[in-house]
């Protein structure tokens, strides 16, 4: 117990510096980009002289050399202050609070429905290997895993939008809708659809070959073999002893593929409007605003690095000879 304690104390150390280290990166690279913040917020105001264009770079702290304004954003944000927008002058921790819920709303639905979904699939089509159903879903797998997930958020909006107008392809909800908890839930959960399924299809696809293949693994091994010849079914030796070995895999590419995920969905979001911290990172591109870049920025490495805290606990959820280690 004392020793999983300790092992849990030094990935929490290794992820503090790992933060430190994206923000260093970070800031260095927004900060080397061409465009000069104090312009747009000049711009905002309908613009300015020098004189006033001065004033605006010492009220926000451009005017002194970058090693100093790391530092001082490094200390504001240990102290929970990541600064202010400069095009909404409000807080960033609560323009990326405000959002934050969207974006874990639809990366965990899409992480859902590609382990589940995938991992079906994958033990499907180990039963059979050689048949025209284990084909398809090769076949399938490959030809989503080629799929780009911007163009395929394109096409689902072309489909269900033009084609078939059956979900709703912009927003998390309709304005015009009123109505209790269970209403808004239903609303959000239909608008949820076309997003989290863009953002499922590459990763439904990448989960079931790995599964297919684990699975073939799991299923040629001598503790399988014995279960089987003791009489039990088939269904309890696929779905009750190999299953839960053969999700190792699964659940390390889930861990390791969560940044690719946060990435996939910032994209997504601006596809389909959803008020993610995809849709305020294009706003914040675009009117240089480096406070909420670096905060979305700093939040998406902190749900990295937290997504693969909980994959090494997950491990020993799914192997007990880890527990004691």
């Amino acid at each position: 117990m004392m020793r999983g304690l300790r092992q849990f104390a030094r990935r929490l150390a290794l992820a503090a510096g790992l933060v430190l280290a994206v923000l260093a990166v970070n800031f260095t690279l927004i900060h080397a980009a061409p465009g000069d913040p104090a312009m747009v917020i000049a711009g905002e105001m309908g613009g300015a002289d020098e004189a006033a264009m001065t004033e605006i770079r010492k009220a926000y702290g451009l005017d002194r050399p970058l090693p100093a304004q790391f530092v001082t954003y490094v200390r504001r944000s240990l102290q929970g202050d990541l600064g202010r927008s400069y095009l909404l002058n409000a807080p960033v921790l609560d323009l990326i609070l405000a959002r934050l819920g969207p974006t874990i709303l639809l990366v965990l639905s899409a992480l859902v429905i590609a382990i589940v979904v995938g991992t079906l699939l994958g033990v499907l089509a180990s039963r059979r290997p050689d048949s025209l159903f284990s084909g398809a879903v090769t076949v399938v797998s490959l030809v989503g895993y080629a799929m780009p997930v911007f163009w395929t958020a394109i096409l689902l909006v072309l489909l269900f939008g033009k084609v078939w107008p059956i979900l709703p392809i912009a927003g998390m909800r309709d304005v015009r809708l009123y109505g209790n908890a269970w209403v808004t839930a239903l609303d959000v959960l239909h608008h949820l659809v076309l997003p989290a399924t863009t953002l499922a299809i590459v990763y439904i696809a990448q989960y079931s070959r790995l599964a297919r293949a684990s699975m073939l693994e799991v299923l040629s091994t001598d503790y399988i073999r014995t279960a089987r010849a003791k009489g039990l079914g088939e269904g309890p030796v696929v779905f009750k002893h190999a299953l839960r070995n053969a999700l190792m895999p699964v659940v390390t590419i889930a861990g390791l593929q969560f940044g690719h995920l946060i990435s996939g969905a910032l994209l997504v979001e601006t596809v389909f409007s959803w008020p993610g911290m995809g849709t305020l990172a294009l706003e914040a591109i675009l009117g240089r605003d480096y406070p909420v870049l670096l905060g979305i920025l700093t939040f998406s490495a902190m749900l990295v690095i937290a997504a693969n805290l909980l994959t090494d606990l997950s491990y020993r959820w799914l192997d007990p000879r880890l527990r004691g280690r």
